[in-house]
């Protein structure tokens, strides 16, 4: 049966309800031709298993016990039904494939996006637009025109066009919660992706990978799990990853959220991958990103008690998560070697989690909350410097310990970056405008020679020490620290920086 969805004034011709009915009997791959034997390749089996649960509105179910060996080829299995992989292992073979980018499975909407051509120009902050659609929808908006995120160092480039992502009610109106971010005096692209009533659960499964053998360049594999449809829960899943050698490209994620909203992923454990270096485009050697879990231009993403299957302060592995044009995320309980935001996140929260050796890297806006977590790396929050070390508004720390390079020999710093305000990241580079700390144990007992206590901030810009020094790109300095029970195991008192000229006018206030 077919019926007909007017979705933002396109007339488009769909097959029924692709969501399956919690009455329905479930397809199992057995029924499509899996073997299940770990030694067959049911990348196709698994394939025709969801197209037909797909169309027949049905969930799909893994057989009990059984092994799924997925090859190399250019084909994925598109989910738009609820799916339960129980006790069944998927092995993934990236020992050769015809495409590095193509995931094993898509979860995906059966909604139609649409392209929005009536809104010419967006303001930051903006309410309403000029839009109607049938259903709520994540926009994601981009000027070509306009670079930001003009990336500094050994990886740097010449910026990206400026993206927004946001959520919009079925009248235009602007979520709150997902506000306009920067102006757009011209507008290259808009595209209006559905946000679908009901919550779609993907479930169980015992993933490993067979790591690719390729030459260490940056030629990312994502042979995973996308998921491009809003309101999703990802739950009890586990990837693990075999066959890492002295060699290899880098993974953009096995868990890649992606032009999606409202997504969990809970009670999963996933793995920090081996790294391994190359030479970056500033023509020096450069360890390479390489992420178990990646979240792009997505909105209210949450990680929720889920941890690594491997060590989050083994130093031989990158961390896990790398993020960009983002909005809301949030770890809950989870242990994980980093919190990562590479070209922005507005607003971020860490609750009740354990970061390891990388610690927690941030660039973006809002407010960052970090509430009853333990960090375990160089600083507590690290604004990174390769895109300006900035953020745009509040950070609060409560009730939080950290303990420097997981207790090594280290000093401590709260707050790192740097940025000598001589070049031009495509946006003003601030530091956050308040500092909130109510509750932080400094576990300092390892400290360095000299250790003079712990610092608030880093030094951010060992030049500029005198009013002679002269900014191109002024960078904007924290205004406010507000301090409360903040203890250290050396029993030293917190000072304000090694580079003290640089905060000379930061209000600090303790009871």
């Amino acid at each position: 049966m077919r019926k007909t969805i007017l979705f933002a004034g396109t007339l488009m011709m769909l097959m029924a309800p692709c969501r399956a009915d919690d009455n329905a009997q479930p397809i199992y791959y057995r029924e499509h031709g899996a073997v299940g034997d770990g030694v067959a390749d049911d990348l196709e089996a698994v394939i025709r298993a969801h197209a037909a649960a797909n169309k027949a509105g049905r969930p799909v179910r893994a057989d009990a016990g059984a092994t799924y060996r997925i090859g190399g080829a250019n084909k994925t299995a598109q989910i738009q039904t609820d799916t339960d992989w129980g006790d069944a292992t998927f092995i993934i073979d990236d020992t050769s494939v015809e495409n590095r980018s193509s995931h094993v499975f898509r979860i995906a909407s059966h909604l139609p996006s649409t392209k929005v051509t009536s809104v010419a120009t967006l303001k930051k902050g903006q309410a309403k637009l000029d839009l109607t659609l049938d259903y709520p929808a994540l926009v994601i908006a981009t000027d070509n025109a306009t670079k930001r995120y003009i990336r500094y160092g050994l990886n740097q480039n010449s910026g990206a066009a400026q993206t927004d992502v946001f959520i919009v009610g079925k009248d235009g109106a602007v979520d709150p919660a997902t506000p306009v971010i920067w102006d757009f005096n011209a507008i290259t692209a808009m595209t209006a992706y559905p946000i679908d009533p009901a919550t779609l659960t993907v479930k169980g499964g015992r993933f490993t990978t067979i790591a690719n053998q390729e030459e260490a360049k940056y030629n990312y594999y994502s042979r995973g799990i996308s998921v491009m449809r809003s309101n999703v829960l990802l739950d009890g899943l586990r990837h693990t990853v075999t066959g890492e050698g002295d060699h290899g490209a880098p993974y953009g994620g096995f868990i890649v959220v992606t032009m999606c909203a409202n997504v969990t992923v809970r009670n999963c454990v996933l793995t920090g991958h081996k790294t391994y270096s190359t030479i970056g485009s500033a023509g020096k050697p450069v360890t390479m990103g390489t992420y178990d879990l990646s979240v792009n231009k997505a909105v209210n993403v949450t990680f929720k008690d889920c941890k690594q299957a491997d060590n989050i302060h083994d130093t031989r592995r990158w961390g896990i998560l790398g993020s960009n044009y983002s909005k809301n995320l949030t770890y809950d309980t989870v242990a994980f070697s980093r919190f990562d935001a590479h070209m922005g996140v507005a607003n971020a929260t860490i609750r009740n989690s354990v970061l390891g050796h990388q610690g927690i890297n941030i660039i973006g806006c809002g407010t960052f909350l970090l509430e009853g977590s333990k960090v375990c790396g160089g600083s507590l929050v690290n604004l990174r410097e390769d895109y300006g070390s900035t953020w745009e508004g509040e950070i609060i720390i409560r009730n939080c310990e950290y303990v420097p390079r997981n207790g090594k020999p280290s000093d401590a710093t709260l707050i790192s970056g740097a940025n000598s305000g001589q070049h031009d990241f495509g946006y003003p580079c601030h530091m956050p405008r308040k500092i909130t700390i109510d509750g932080l144990t400094i576990d300092d007992r390892a400290p360095p020679n000299g250790y003079a206590g712990p610092k608030l901030f880093a030094a951010f810009n060992r030049a500029h020490t005198s009013e002679d020094y002269q900014e191109k790109y002024p960078y904007q300095i924290t205004q406010e620290v507000a301090i409360k029970r903040l203890t250290t195991t050396s029993g030293k008192p917190h000072v304000i920086s090694s580079n003290p000229f640089l905060f000379r006018n930061v209000k600090i206030t303790e009871p």
